[in-house]
């Protein structure tokens, strides 16, 4: 009985807040510890597989647009914002009983905040996170990628359980 129950409540506008705003705190934090405790191009291996590689990314998602020029910094940051924009009229709109859509835009909004200001501010978005596999290397990324890559992994998964899941 206690799990129906549980099913059928409403998720809050400001907990949809608060989780954002906690992504973005803790994307800009980990940013500035990492950005002033390590040099540019810095690798320190955590474990095997996993690093914290210090790099700057003035592209967009695996460094696409990278060295393109500068002019990309004003396109993915306009994409950025009306992103932001898009998602926060969403779910202001969005029904309460919408309960996994609801974190997975907010935490899709997380990510997205915390590097567009990475975006405005520096013209770059700092990366360091590093996972790898012997000799090949995955993307490196931050705490906003890893929240947008979960937020979407959530959208897809309301795509196929939303009508059962949102009470």
């Amino acid at each position: 009985m206690q799990t129906s129950k549980l099913g059928k409540q409403k998720i809050s506008r400001s907990m949809l807040l608060i989780l954002a705003v906690a992504i973005v705190l803790l994307d800009q934090i980990t940013k500035y510890l990492i950005s002033n405790h390590m040099e540019l191009g810095q690798n320190i291996q955590i474990f095997s597989g996993f690093d914290l590689w210090l790099v700057h990314n003035s592209g967009a998602a695996f460094s696409f647009l990278d060295n393109a020029g500068g002019w990309q910094r004003w396109v993915l940051t306009a994409i950025s914002l009306v992103v932001s924009v898009v998602l926060c009229i969403w779910l202001w709109l969005l029904p309460k009983q919408q309960k996994l859509l609801a974190i997975a835009l907010s935490i899709v909004l997380g990510g997205a905040v915390g590097n567009l200001i990475d975006r405005l501010l520096m013209g770059y978005v700092v990366d360091f996170i590093s996972v790898y596999y012997h000799d090949f290397r995955f993307a490196t990324f931050n705490i906003a990628d890893a929240a947008i890559s979960i937020g979407a992994a959530l959208l897809v998964l309301d795509i196929f359980i939303g009508s059962n899941a949102n009470g």
